[in-house]
């Protein structure tokens, strides 16, 4: 199989922003228990939900373009919405690297560093 590489790569993101996305639409209560405290002392701190609600939406396409460009290059060796996918995953990712920076959260901004590197590989790989 040429694309085993570019499906794994593109099912770690889907897993990762699909399960994302399912947190925020089925505890959408509890995240924001949690992030609205998170980013009390900054100019978001009004915004919480909006922020969220937009970052929700970015996952949802990142995620459902990994399946879908899963499914593309499986069947007939398309990358276009592989691409899309880690691209957009890429988008989320730097939106929450932003989140975590402004509230001085250099932990789980290390966390998402780790995340976005392969996601800046399917960039590569599928571009």
């Amino acid at each position: 199989m040429n694309n085993a590489t570019s499906i794994l790569l593109l099912i770690f993101l889907a897993i990762t922003f699909i399960m994302s996305s399912h947190e925020k639409i089925f505890h959408w209560k509890d995240q924001m228990a949690w992030l609205i405290p998170h980013f009390g002392n900054t100019f978001l701190k009004n915004m919480v939900p909006l922020a969220t609600g937009i970052l929700l939406f970015f996952e949802l396409v990142a995620g459902i373009l990994c399946v879908l460009g899963c499914l593309e290059l499986y069947i007939n060796g398309g990358r276009e919405f592989g691409f899309y996918g880690a691209f957009f995953s890429c988008i989320c990712l730097l939106l929450m690297l932003f989140g975590q920076r402004l509230v001085k959260d250099y932990e789980g901004a290390k966390t998402i560093a780790i995340y976005f590197v392969p996601a800046v590989f399917g960039v590569y790989l599928l571009g």
